[in-house]
């Protein structure tokens, strides 16, 4: 049976209370920790898979679309086993770069670099991803 529940505050048994907006708006509307080198989940929530497109080029596929492609992400990872830390695009965004590909309800694509060598695709030990909308 489908129904709405309407409410204006969340409480739990120990009395901690939260706004609705809070629950709706405030939390992750998607997540995942994943393998950089074969993109194999770990753990998520309304990610139905990782593609690793290439070494450091990945995209994340949604279990339930989002509204619009106006949502935020947060990506971030370990380092790799020689020790070089990582920056991240996100989404990939550089237009006419190869990588560009515009965020999408179902999908977003964003590449991992090593700092050591400027421009270089590198897999991260682990890549952790949160979508806000």
């Amino acid at each position: 049976m489908a129904g709405t529940i309407v409410a204006d505050t969340l409480q739990d048994g120990a009395g901690n209370s939260t706004a609705m907006d809070n629950a709706i708006y405030g939390s992750a509307k998607a997540w995942v920790n994943f393998v950089g080198a074969t993109a194999v989940k770990n753990a998520s929530y309304n990610v139905s898979s990782v593609t690793r497109n290439a070494a450091g080029d990945y995209t994340v596929n949604f279990t339930n679309a989002f509204a619009d492609a106006f949502y935020t992400t947060n990506v971030n990872g370990g380092a790799n086993t020689g020790g070089s830390w990582y920056g991240f695009c996100v989404p990939n965004a550089q237009a006419g770069s190869s990588y560009y590909q515009a965020p999408t309800t179902s999908s977003f694509r964003f590449i991992t670099s090593t700092t050591s060598t400027a421009g270089s695709n590198g897999d991260p030990l682990y890549v952790s991803v949160a979508c806000f909308r």
